[in-house]
């Protein structure tokens, strides 16, 4: 059924009907003094006149336009966009919690200082680290936290030439960026064939210059890293460091573990991997991992546990604080109630469950859709659309667009950038048997429809298709009389 654009709220006024009438205040005769000047003005803003109801109904109207994991599929690439469980909201909104000040002290905070060191260990457990921190509000400030221990680890021993971070090109794109703001030097390595770090191109790389390894394992490919250990092994004999991005943590749960994998460092998503909500810019927790001497370089404050109390400390060699306060601290509930509802077990089930929901997705569209790196995949596969660019003028942005006019978020386009015109898509363990076999379908249709129905999509979306150079690059931000 095609949908209707909702007008703004401009375009609906009616001037003299209002939902609210505030109460008249006596401010005195006073009131305005000590206000500068700037900020006062005898006219009154422009604001759209409506009653309450309609308000109320733009809203609700505008609220079931929106794609959400609770309405339907998010095969988000990448990103690990799964149904998040209601008990976790309902512990994350316990009096308790949801109203502690970060500002209190620690004998009355004592509960939350409990919960905190739990997950510190229930993470370290999981990824096989010594310590976590739970610090850092992202997966991008993770990276970054961890790169600063990397520099002030290599300061702290006087090797100051370990000014190199090499970044694999099928790794997430924040790497390079994160390297880079904490001071280093980021060189790329390619991918082979098979989708794997080319351990050829590799090797120059593993000298005295060397600080770190970023490495996705599994990568945006989806793919698990075949030469895990001969990378872990010729970093450490060159004297660097290996560091792990947890963001695709979620294929992994309960079956590996980047520690035993060989990495000193690593972040996870709790957002991702723990369920918590994700997307439109939060809120997130990016917790992170070390090994060994590392330990004493994370962020401070961390919390632990002596005898029968809760406290704060500060690591001998700290980088200090990289996030007001503790972190999220209800997005860390969350992702303690998903991991003690699951358990040791059903985590490991939550890993199997996406990386079979992957390669059955796979399976079935293989052989309509060309695949990047046709093997064994994790949580996650790219497929590519080259073929139908070439043959049919059929892009990857024409086949996401046409998948909203069948009620479908789109999958992930045109990243990892290795692989031309991509579709990357991760159905995650949440989605049923029928569900994905509904999105195989549709998409195998579209693979089949006329391609200029495909070029032209969306048709049934309130806006059409936009110009999202010129969206990118002149947005308008705010609404104007006449400019449509």
């Amino acid at each position: 059924m095609s949908l209707t654009a909702e007008p703004t709220l401009f375009e609906k006024t009616s001037p003299g009907r209002r939902g609210v009438i505030p109460p008249q205040v006596d401010a005195g005769t006073n009131w305005r003094d000590g206000i500068a000047a700037e900020l006062l003005s005898e006219k009154p803003p422009e604001l759209p006149e409506l009653s309450e109801l309609e308000v109320t109904r733009h809203f609700v109207r505008l609220s079931q336009l929106n794609y959400g994991i609770d309405t339907t599929m998010y095969p988000l690439g990448s990103c690990t966009m799964k149904y998040n469980p209601r008990i976790n909201e309902v512990t994350a909104r316990l009096p308790g919690f949801a109203r502690l000040h970060p500002m209190q002290s620690e004998s009355t905070s004592q509960g939350a200082l409990e919960l905190m060191v739990h997950l510190q260990n229930h993470l370290a457990e999981i990824t096989g680290m010594d310590a976590i921190t739970l610090q850092p509000a992202a997966g991008a400030q993770g990276e970054l936290t961890a790169l600063l221990m990397v520099a002030a680890y290599f300061k702290k021993r006087g090797e100051d030439q370990r000014k190199i971070v090499v970044v694999p090109d099928s790794s997430h794109g924040t790497n390079p960026a994160s390297a880079a703001l904490a001071g280093f030097e980021v060189i790329t390595v390619p991918s082979n064939k098979n989708g794997d770090v080319d351990l050829e191109a590799l090797k120059p790389h593993l000298n005295e210059k060397l600080a770190c390894l970023m490495l996705t394992n599994p990568s945006t490919l989806g793919l698990f890293e075949n030469g895990i250990e001969t990378i872990a092994k010729g970093v450490h004999d060159a004297g660097g460091l290996l560091y792990y991005d947890g963001a695709n943590m979620n294929a992994l749960l309960g079956n590996a573990r980047p520690g035993d994998m060989g990495f000193d460092l690593v972040h996870l998503n709790l957002h991702k991997t723990f369920s918590t909500p994700h997307g439109g810019g939060g809120p997130g927790a990016g917790p992170v991992g070390a090994r060994g001497e590392l330990v004493k370089y994370l962020p401070s404050p961390r919390v632990h546990q002596v005898d029968n109390r809760y406290s704060f400390f500060k690591p001998e060699h700290s980088i200090g604080r990289v996030r007001t306060f503790w972190g999220n601290f209800l997005v860390l509930v969350r992702a303690y109630t998903y991991i003690r509802y699951h358990g040791p077990a059903g985590l490991k089930e939550v890993g199997e469950g996406a990386v079979l929901s992957a390669n059955y997705l796979l399976s079935r569209l293989r052989n309509h859709y060309e695949v990047a790196y046709d093997r064994t995949c994790m949580h996650e596969f790219v497929l590519t659309a080259r073929g139908s660019k070439k043959e049919k003028n059929v892009k990857a942005m024409d086949i996401a667009k046409r998948l909203l006019d069948y009620g479908y978020y789109a999958p992930t386009v045109y990243f990892p950038l290795i692989v031309e015109e991509a579709l990357m898509i991760e159905p995650t363990e949440t989605e049923s048997l029928e569900t994905m076999n509904r999105f195989a379908e549709t998409m195998i249709k579209i693979a089949e429809e006329d391609p200029d129905l495909v070029r032209s999509a969306p048709h049934n979306t309130p806006v059409s298709r936009l110009d999202e150079v010129r969206a990118a690059r002149k947005p308008v931000l705010r609404w104007e009389e006449g400019l449509s």
